[in-house]
């Protein structure tokens, strides 16, 4: 799962968005469907493996759930359903950093589409 340090300045791991760094967290151990559950963590509310960390979710504000999710070539197709919730402006790079790393890395693939209630994720946060 990926998680932010705020405003470290990629310090911490790869710099992105509002000054922000994008952090690899291991938690748990390896399953027989990596993305179900790596996703389930991230997305879960009751999740505290950020805080622990001293890093931020910017999905902790949103009740999103997995769908599904598939190979098209090498890209990974996700659904999600729930509503998703922002924290402020910064929360925008943040939520689609952490959604796209942590889907590519549980998957090996090259790339995702991610999408909640049948729109892209960039549409989704263009509304917000």
């Amino acid at each position: 799962m990926y998680y932010v340090a705020i405003d470290d300045g990629g310090s911490s791991g790869v710099r992105f968005g509002c000054n922000d760094s994008l952090v690899a967290v291991r938690s748990g151990t390896a399953t027989d469907d990596p993305l179900t559950t790596a996703l389930g963590r991230l997305l879960d509310p009751a999740n505290t493996t950020a805080q622990e960390s001293g890093l931020y979710n910017a999905l902790s504000g949103s009740a999103l759930h997995f769908v599904s999710g598939y190979f098209s070539g090498t890209t990974v197709v996700v659904d999600l359903s729930g509503s998703l919730r922002p924290g402020g402006v910064c929360d925008n790079p943040r939520i689609e950093a952490q959604l796209t790393q942590t889907i590519v890395a549980a998957t090996g693939a090259s790339r995702a589409e991610i999408y909640i209630d049948g729109r892209t994720l960039a549409e989704v946060l263009s509304l917000r």
